[in-house]
């Protein structure tokens, strides 16, 4: 009976380890965090948070989307019923009073996101001219400029950007090859492949720039996007994500430009939205972005054709 009571909690040990190992830990994060502030709502009010029930998770609901947006709140749901699952409870989060009440607060409040500001090529091109004038050693130069050019130039989500490794580069004729491991909507690491190819003007180009930071900072391996010390050293230490958000709105601020509404995932929004304005389809899109549906790709594709398609423009005057 002993053995048998072992067998079981080490299954139970491992299948809950395999609940926490199909979500990156960064995702795992993020549950947390949001499952506190749920948390510290039902400690308030004198509820039960795990397990609880469809009721008080509506009242959270409620709470939350006085300040709160629609995507915040279906964020916060998720989280919650995770907790719930990896915790081994059951939370129906169908049930009618969830859904019925999210219904009714986006009617009040309204679903329109309105997302980070993209980084254009006139964006780009200043943010590139106004590094060059910096009075900072060029090795420092040349790797924040690689890091805006090929996360422009790939269409890269910022994880994806500071986890390039020197063995997933392959140069060749055309361009360079990089392999991306593992990325957000790639949890499982089956990979993808990014071909970026040379541009016209070389002071813009990521090859020619990511060919001249690897050999200034002669980097042979290992991370190809790192810290430097504060003697401006460089060390063998990963950039952080967080530390491409802050390179994009110094620069931003550097050109003279408001950086309020930019962020990490501006680089990626902006190849997009580049892109569907000189023509490409949304398939050629999401082969370099990732995007597994075509929703977020199309609120590209429709930006950019905003004045292109616009009906005004039949109208003369």
């Amino acid at each position: 009976m002993n053995e048998l009571t072992t067998d079981l909690r080490l299954l139970h040990e491992a299948t809950l380890n395999n609940l926490k190992s199909s979500k990156s830990n960064n995702t795992l994060r993020a549950y947390k965090s949001d499952f506190k502030d749920f948390g510290a709502f039902c400690a308030k009010h004198g509820l039960n948070s795990l397990p609880s029930e469809p009721k008080i998770v509506s009242l959270y609901l409620t709470h939350l989307s006085k300040n709160s947006k629609i995507s915040t709140l279906r964020r916060r749901l998720v989280s919650i019923s995770m907790v719930h699952k990896l915790k081994g409870h059951y939370l129906d989060t169908k049930h009618p009073i969830i859904v019925e009440n999210l219904m009714g607060i986006r009617r009040v409040k309204g679903s329109y996101q309105k997302g980070k500001k993209p980084i254009l090529i006139n964006h780009l091109k200043s943010i590139i001219n106004v590094i060059d004038k910096q009075k900072i050693k060029d090795i420092k130069k040349f790797r924040d400029k690689t890091i805006i050019l090929v996360g422009f130039g790939g269409g890269f989500r910022r994880t994806e950007l500071i986890s390039i490794d020197y063995e997933d580069l392959e140069f060749v004729p055309e361009g360079v090859k990089i392999n991306i491991k593992k990325s957000k909507t790639d949890q499982f690491g089956e990979g993808m492949i990014k071909g970026l190819p040379y541009f016209t003007k070389e002071d813009y180009c990521p090859i020619v720039s990511l060919k001249k930071w690897l050999e200034i900072s002669k980097i042979k391996s290992g991370p190809v996007f790192r810290r430097f010390s504060k003697g401006s050293s460089l060390t063998d230490k990963r950039l952080t994500d967080q530390s491409v958000v802050l390179l994009i709105k110094e620069y931003l601020n550097l050109a003279g430009i408001e950086n309020t509404n930019f962020a990490g995932h501006s680089l990626r929004s902006g190849f997009a939205t580049v892109a569907a304005e000189s023509g490409a389809d949304e398939r050629s899109i999401m082969a370099m972005t990732g995007h597994k549906t075509t929703q977020m790709v199309r609120r590209y594709i429709k930006e950019a054709n905003i004045f292109k398609n616009n009906a005004l423009n039949k109208i003369k005057i």
